[in-house]
């Protein structure tokens, strides 16, 4: 199973990390309030970073990574993607 750390950028600009193992299913859930607390109220978003990995555990330390990083550095690994 393959498990995706993804970065949507919310309507008033903030940016928001998770992962999941079916992106589409994920964002249907943010779009429907279904999703995090954080994003509820916060779209529509734009997927504008994904990065994929094997394990789940591998996912969730890339996403504690991303979290920790400040602003201009989580914006700097947006524009370094190819999305």
């Amino acid at each position: 199973m393959t498990w995706i750390v993804y970065i949507l950028e919310c309507t008033d600009g903030s940016l928001y990390t998770g992962i999941t193992n079916d992106l589409a299913r994920r964002m249907n859930a943010h779009t429907t309030g279904k999703g995090a607390k954080y994003t509820k109220r916060r779209g529509p978003f734009m997927v504008r970073y994904t990065e994929c990995f094997d394990t789940k555990g591998a996912a969730l330390q890339r996403e504690a990574v991303i979290k920790s990083l400040d602003r201009p550095s989580k914006l700097r690994l947006v524009l370094s993607s190819t999305i």
